[in-house]
Parts: C-alpha cells; structure tokens; sequence
C-alpha cells in the first residue's frame, strides 16, 4: 500500500474521520505551514519597503499586488517547488526563502531579492506564520463548530426549561431540579471557558537570532527595530509582539490557550458522560435511522456510541493538550529543537476535538425525552421532599425535624406519597401546616429558575 487515502492513513483524522476535519490541512499540513511562512516573508518585505531603507525607496510600489496574489493563490505546486529547494538546503525557512528569491527573479526583481528574509532567523518566521495560521483556524474552523455545539446545548436548555427531573448527589436520590437547567449549567460554563480563551492574544516572536536585532541593528542603527517590528506584528499581521525573548517565542500566551481549550474539552466530556448516564436510565431514547445496526450481536440495542466516540476523541485530544501546553513554554538556553517538532503537531488535538463536537451534534439530534421515565423516577422517590418538610418544620419550631425525617426516609420501609402524607398526618401541627406540607410533590419541588 504505497497510496495514502482514507483508508491507508495510520491516523484516524486522516482516515475515517477526514470529511469531519477536510478543511484542517490549509492550516495545519506542512502545505499549509509553508504558505504561511511565504505569507509572513512577503509582508515583512513589503513592511522593510515602508522604512527610509536607500535600496528599498525605488522598489516598485506596484509589484506588492503580484506578492500578494502568491500568497492568496499559493499552491500545492508551489509549495511542492519549496520542498523540492528544501531537499538541497536541508533546511525549510532558507527553501521558502530560496522559493521567493526565484520568484523576485522571474518578476525582475533581482536588484532586491536580499532584502528578502533580511537580518531575521528561522524562528522570526515560524514565530509569525505559526500563530497567524492558528488565529486564522481559529476563527473560520474552530470556533464556529464549537458554538454550534454549545447553540445546541443551550436549546436543550430552552426546551426543557420546564421538565423536572430528579437530582442525583453522589449517585443518590436527591432534591429535584429541571433538565433544562441542567444543561444551562454546561452551556454557561462553555460561554465563561470561550471568553477567558478569547481574551488570551494571539503573540509572536521577532526580534532576530538572540532576540537583540543584532543584525538589523547593525545594518540600520538608526531605525527604531523595536517599533517596527511591534507596528509590523499588530498591524499587518493581527499579533501581540513579545518582547523581550530568546531566539524563540515564549509560548506561555499558547499554553494558556491551550490549556484553555482542555477545559472546554473537560466540560464537554463531563457533559457527555451525564447524557451517556441520562440515556443509560432511558430518561432520553435515540433515534434509529432505518438501516442502522446498534449491535453486531445484540438486534435490540442502539447504542450511546456518538457520545462515546465524542468522549475518546476529547480525551485524545486533552492528552495532547496538555502535553503540548506543559513543553512548549520550555526551551535550552535561548533555543532548542523540540518546540518545532511538536508545533507541528498543533493540529492534531483540534482535529480531534472537531471529531467530538461533530459527533456530539450528531449525537444530539437523536435525543428524544422519555417523560414518563422522569416522572416515574421521581415518582418512585417521594423520601426527597423530605428536606422540604424539614424545613418548614423548622420554620415553624418544631422540634428536632430532621431527626423525625431522618428516621422516616432511612429505614427499610417504602416511602411514597402515603408514607408521606401519613407522617405529616401524624405531626402535631396546625391543618393549614398540614396542607402546606402535603402540596409538596417531587414533580413540584423545583425551587427557581
């Protein structure tokens, strides 16, 4: 098997779940990381272009269209000639910039093709192009999937604002509350995650080999490098510039952000598990589409698999994360290797935690509530009002209410509604106390919203 296709990729994400994740490599494939770092080396060019530089004042002004029409339309044909430069100079950030010198040639611009990749290293590149392809995935892939599900959440919220269930503390019986609420809890939880992740900006790294501007400062003392490079970082490419730093980004800014991306995946694993367990109590069924097997042995059962697939595949992808946040900020003295090799990697947790969020929505859309399943659990568990009548007992002063509770609903005896009603009966207490007590039902015992 020579050709990679869906069905011979080692990886999952390449394989079975690539239509979920087809628009991934434009930002995460080496295709992708090259276009990237043309796109920074052109608009650093073109910034150098701006400055009062003698051998840039007469660079055609008129030429920067045709840099910026390579970047928009760069190809795999293209990137495959960078790679085909990279296996002379065994070196990727010097085959991109050997691929744009050619270009500078072909456009006849030779007299300034070494004003291209001028004074920087490696890392002013990948530092500037690894961010930008993150930001840009960010906001066109991730993001806008990540919101569908927690839309998707909140309706479940909306819709059975009204439904009352019953809680369950420690696996217990507990004091009712409403499955709408529920699952505001976890879309209120998303909405707080995905703030703090957005305030979180997105930075690089450029300032030169040791992070000193040594050789543009050497070049060009008089130019303030500084705020070039911040007005360069901001305003032509949408990042917060560190300063100071080694040869490398700090990646403490993507570790938070990362991290942060864990907990949204924490969040949806905890909710998944509670609709595995809701739909394990039949409080949910699924729908069956005709045709579709639950099990290769079993003909009655449709299985919860869309969230179980959604759970292994956030947790997969917090492994990552949390690996990846834990290394990168990192590095041996002013530099070392193993960020590069492991950045590479940076799509692959957010390929994973796609492949969850999409199968969470598909999972979602089966769910068809079982009323009767809630209400015949609560039904079944009367000893939760409880806590109710305790407490209006205690309103009232009567003496040690919990204790007369507590003996009622922990013993061997059924409790239900007559139960209930017989216990109160027997309390020496006013018939309008009575009353009140026994309007207190599971079904209505819900406190507010």
């Amino acid at each position: 098997m020579n050709n990679l296709n869906t069905l011979t990729a080692i990886s999952p994400i390449d394989g079975r779940y690539f239509p979920y994740v087809k628009k991934l490599p434009s930002y995460f494939s080496e295709f992708g990381l090259i276009r990237y770092r043309i796109l920074a080396e052109a608009e650093y060019f073109m910034a150098l272009c701006e400055l009062p530089l003698d051998r840039l004042r007469f660079f055609p002004r008129d030429k920067f269209q045709i840099m910026r029409d390579l970047c928009d339309n760069f190809s795999e044909a293209d990137a495959q000639q960078v790679k085909e430069i990279e296996k002379e100079t065994n070196h990727d950030i010097k085959a991109a910039e050997y691929f744009l010198k050619a270009k500078f040639d072909q456009w006849g611009l030779s007299d300034y093709r070494e004003f291209i990749h001028f004074g920087l290293t490696s890392q002013d590149i990948n530092n500037t192009a690894i961010p930008l392809l993150f930001r840009e995935f960010l906001e066109n892939e991730y993001l806008p999937t990540l919101f569908r599900a927690i839309h998707d959440i909140e309706m479940q919220a909306a819709h059975w604002a009204d439904v009352p269930m019953l809680a369950r503390t420690h696996g217990q019986a507990a004091t009712p509350t409403r499955l709408g609420k529920e699952m505001a809890v976890f879309a209120e939880r998303l909405k707080k995650q995905v703030r703090l992740f957005r305030s979180i900006p997105h930075c690089g790294k450029f300032s030169g080999a040791s992070g000193n501007f040594n050789a543009l400062a050497v070049a060009f003392p008089a130019v303030n490098w500084n705020e070039f490079a911040d007005h360069f970082l901001q305003d032509k490419l949408g990042l917060i510039r560190s300063h100071p730093t080694t040869q490398i980004e700090h990646y403490d800014n993507l570790a938070a952000q990362l991290d942060n991306i864990k907990r949204i995946n924490t969040i949806l694993i905890d909710y998944c598990r509670d609709v595995w367990h809701y739909i394990s109590i039949d409080y949910f069924k699924q729908k069956v589409r005709e045709g579709e097997v639950g099990s290769s042995a079993m003909p009655h059962k449709v299985n919860p698999i869309d969230f179980e697939n959604a759970e292994g595949n956030l947790g997969m992808a917090n492994a990552i994360l949390e690996f990846m946040s834990a290394k990168l900020p990192i590095s041996r003295l002013q530099r070392d290797l193993t960020d590069s090799t492991v950045l590479r990697n940076l799509g692959v947790p957010f390929a994973h935690s796609i492949v969850a969020y999409r199968a969470m929505e598909k999972g979602m859309s089966k769910l068809e509530l079982n009323e009767a399943a809630l209400t015949h659990d609560l039904e079944q568990n009367w000893a939760v009002v409880s806590e109710a009548i305790q407490t209006i007992l205690r309103r009232e002063g009567f003496p040690n209410p919990y204790e007369a509770l507590k003996g009622l609903t922990r013993g061997n005896q059924k409790v239900n509604k007559e139960t209930i009603h017989d216990f109160i009966e027997g309390l020496a207490i006013s018939s309008s106390l009575k009353t009140e007590l026994k309007r207190i039902t599971p079904q209505n015992y819900l406190g507010i919203k």
